[in-house]
């Protein structure tokens, strides 16, 4: 199969804290299925298939309960943004590749040194595999020393520098622009406790934004302004959505996370064509976030008519290709 040029996948898609299923979540799930069934959807083997396949994701499948991870292919060169407990599932996909034969490069941007954005790191297998390269940019000048601490022996056995992969860092404080290939990247500061960063990649006339662990402190256009500079005709943006609108203004100001609501007036400002809710609450069922979609949808309807956006929820293994978009 012919190599796609601009591929988004999500590999960990939950805020703060990893949420695997519960038995009680998963009995809710198999009783939402049993409700659903008719006779003629298990006559045979082809029906139960379409039957199953037919299921929204809340019902039939898994949202993601890794937390942050998101994995870009762009002409061929590797792409990671964050190392949440997704990068796990990413380096065993990897192993299947070249980085299982130590001969895979790719270039990972940190967002912030949260334990939700950094704890898939010390089990990421293809950095245990001599001649994988690996390069680390991030906007806080001692990330090095971040993620060699992370690993300290007081709190994992495997000390970070005894990774046998060749790893290298790029403060982005001390660069005024990158280049990876033919591949632009650029970034902004989020709001967030402790400081959190914002990445575009631009290629051959397509743009990805991740943009994860921001609040909007001042919702107006003047203050906004820069950020929809930032995300202007992206094709895709993924956007921090935890908490309902409500809960950001009410409950949990300055705790660094938005809305969906804010994201949709941003992408609608910015000519957005896609946007993924993303950073989903650990404390949110599959049902709710979907609850929290759909009125995001009905939000969209009301300020957005005539607008070509399109709003979904990241969903752990979803790949976007943005050449289709």
């Amino acid at each position: 199969m012919a190599e796609k040029d601009f591929e988004i996948t999500f590999r960990g898609v939950r805020g703060s804290i990893p949420t695997p299923i519960t038995p009680e979540k998963m009995k809710e799930k198999m009783l939402a299925v049993v409700e659903r069934i008719e006779p003629s959807d298990i006559q045979n083997e082809d029906s139960r298939n379409a039957f199953v396949n037919s299921l929204p994701v809340e019902v039939g499948g898994i949202i993601g309960g890794n937390s942050s991870c998101v994995q870009a292919s762009v002409a061929g060169k590797n792409f990671v943004f964050d190392c949440g407990s997704g990068l796990r599932e990413l380096g065993l996909h990897w192993m299947g590749q070249e980085f299982g034969k130590g001969g895979g490069e790719a270039h990972i941007f940190v967002s912030h040194t949260h334990y939700d954005h950094i704890l898939g790191i010390p089990f990421f297998v293809p950095f245990y595999i001599k001649g994988n390269r690996f390069k680390f940019y991030g906007g806080h000048d001692d990330l090095e020393d971040r993620l060699a601490g992370h690993q300290r022996p007081e709190f994992f056995p495997v000390p970070f520098s005894i990774f046998p992969s060749e790893i290298s860092f790029t403060d982005l404080n001390e660069v005024s622009d990158l280049t990876i290939g033919d591949t632009k990247i650029s970034w902004k500061k989020n709001y967030h406790p402790g400081g959190s960063y914002a990445f575009r990649i631009d290629y051959n006339g397509k743009s990805f934004i991740y943009a994860t662990d921001s609040e909007y402190k001042n919702i107006g256009p003047q203050a906004l302004q820069s950020v929809i500079d930032f995300f202007k005709d992206a094709d895709l943006v993924v956007f921090d959505a935890q908490y309902t609108f409500m809960e950001g203004i009410e409950f949990k100001e300055d705790w660094g996370h938005s809305s969906a609501f804010i994201g949709i007036d941003i992408a609608l400002e910015a000519n957005v064509r896609q946007l993924a809710l993303y950073h989903h609450e650990p404390t949110y069922s599959d049902f709710k976030i979907m609850d929290v979609f759909q009125l995001a949808e009905k939000y969209l309807k009301k300020v957005g008519k005539g607008s070509n956006l399109e709003v979904f929820v990241a969903c752990e293994g979803k790949t976007v290709d943005l050449n289709a978009s």
